[in-house]
Protein backbone atom coordinates (compact mmCIF):
# COMPACT_ATOMS: atom_id res chain seq x y z
CA UNK A 1 0.00 0.00 0.00
CA UNK A 2 1.66 3.78 -0.78
CA UNK A 3 1.71 6.13 1.56
CA UNK A 4 -0.64 8.27 -0.30
CA UNK A 5 -3.25 5.52 -0.06
CA UNK A 6 -2.32 5.26 3.47
CA UNK A 7 -3.06 8.85 4.71
CA UNK A 8 -6.38 8.62 3.11
CA UNK A 9 -7.17 5.82 4.72
CA UNK A 10 -6.26 7.28 7.92
CA UNK A 11 -7.54 10.34 6.82
CA UNK A 12 -10.65 9.18 5.66
CA UNK A 13 -10.53 11.68 2.79
CA UNK A 14 -9.90 11.05 -1.13
CA UNK A 15 -7.29 11.98 -3.12
CA UNK A 16 -8.04 15.66 -3.81
CA UNK A 17 -8.49 15.34 0.20
CA UNK A 18 -4.76 13.90 0.93
CA UNK A 19 -3.98 16.35 -1.58
CA UNK A 20 -5.13 19.28 -0.41
CA UNK A 21 -4.43 18.73 3.67
CA UNK A 22 -0.62 17.83 2.40
CA UNK A 23 -0.49 21.17 0.18
CA UNK A 24 -1.86 23.29 3.77
CA UNK A 25 0.91 21.74 5.86
CA UNK A 26 3.77 22.63 3.21
CA UNK A 27 2.40 25.95 2.63
CA UNK A 28 2.09 26.84 6.31
CA UNK A 29 5.37 25.70 7.18
CA UNK A 30 6.72 27.77 4.15
CA UNK A 31 5.10 31.15 5.59
CA UNK A 32 5.86 30.21 8.93
CA UNK A 33 9.44 29.61 7.67
CA UNK A 34 9.46 33.72 5.97
CA UNK A 35 7.50 34.78 8.22
CA UNK A 36 10.30 34.15 11.22
CA UNK A 37 13.36 36.81 10.57
CA UNK A 38 11.10 39.49 10.06
CA UNK A 39 8.29 38.93 12.89
CA UNK A 40 11.59 38.01 15.35
CA UNK A 41 13.36 41.42 13.86
CA UNK A 42 10.40 43.63 14.71
CA UNK A 43 9.80 41.89 17.90
CA UNK A 44 13.55 41.57 19.38
CA UNK A 45 16.70 43.91 19.12
CA UNK A 46 19.31 42.03 16.86
CA UNK A 47 21.69 41.13 20.12
CA UNK A 48 18.69 39.26 21.81
CA UNK A 49 19.94 36.01 23.61
CA UNK A 50 19.22 32.84 21.40
CA UNK A 51 16.80 31.59 24.25
CA UNK A 52 14.65 34.79 23.92
CA UNK A 53 14.73 34.11 20.30
CA UNK A 54 13.41 30.60 20.95
CA UNK A 55 11.13 31.83 23.00
CA UNK A 56 9.13 34.18 21.19
CA UNK A 57 9.46 31.63 18.29
CA UNK A 58 7.32 29.32 20.38
CA UNK A 59 4.51 31.97 22.14
CA UNK A 60 4.15 33.68 18.73
CA UNK A 61 4.80 31.60 15.51
CA UNK A 62 3.57 28.03 16.74
CA UNK A 63 0.41 29.43 17.64
CA UNK A 64 0.15 31.67 14.24
CA UNK A 65 1.16 28.73 12.58
CA UNK A 66 -2.08 26.75 13.47
CA UNK A 67 -4.32 29.72 12.09
CA UNK A 68 -1.98 29.40 8.96
CA UNK A 69 -2.35 25.66 9.05
CA UNK A 70 -6.57 26.77 9.56
CA UNK A 71 -6.56 29.41 6.94
CA UNK A 72 -4.89 27.66 4.56
CA UNK A 73 -7.24 24.07 5.11
CA UNK A 74 -10.24 26.74 4.47
CA UNK A 75 -8.95 27.69 1.03
CA UNK A 76 -8.40 24.40 0.03
CA UNK A 77 -11.94 23.01 1.02
CA UNK A 78 -10.37 21.14 4.61
CA UNK A 79 -11.21 23.41 7.54
CA UNK A 80 -13.27 20.29 9.17
CA UNK A 81 -10.48 17.96 8.91
CA UNK A 82 -7.93 20.58 10.60
CA UNK A 83 -10.44 22.23 12.88
CA UNK A 84 -11.14 19.04 14.58
CA UNK A 85 -7.61 18.18 14.53
CA UNK A 86 -6.79 21.63 16.58
CA UNK A 87 -9.55 21.49 18.91
CA UNK A 88 -8.27 17.41 19.78
CA UNK A 89 -4.65 19.20 20.06
CA UNK A 90 -6.64 22.06 22.88
CA UNK A 91 -8.17 19.78 24.51
CA UNK A 92 -5.13 17.49 24.77
CA UNK A 93 -3.03 20.49 25.91
CA UNK A 94 -5.98 21.73 28.69
CA UNK A 95 -6.15 17.77 30.28
CA UNK A 96 -2.16 18.38 30.67
CA UNK A 97 -2.79 21.47 32.11
CA UNK A 98 -5.48 20.43 34.43
CA UNK A 99 -3.50 17.40 35.39
CA UNK A 100 -0.53 19.58 36.15
CA UNK A 101 -1.91 22.30 37.95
Amino acid sequence: MSILNTLRTRWGVGLWGTVAILLAFSLAGMTVVRLRQPVLGFLLPSDAPTWLSWTVYLVILLPMYQVLLLGYGALLGQFNFFWSRLKAVGRFLGSRAAASG
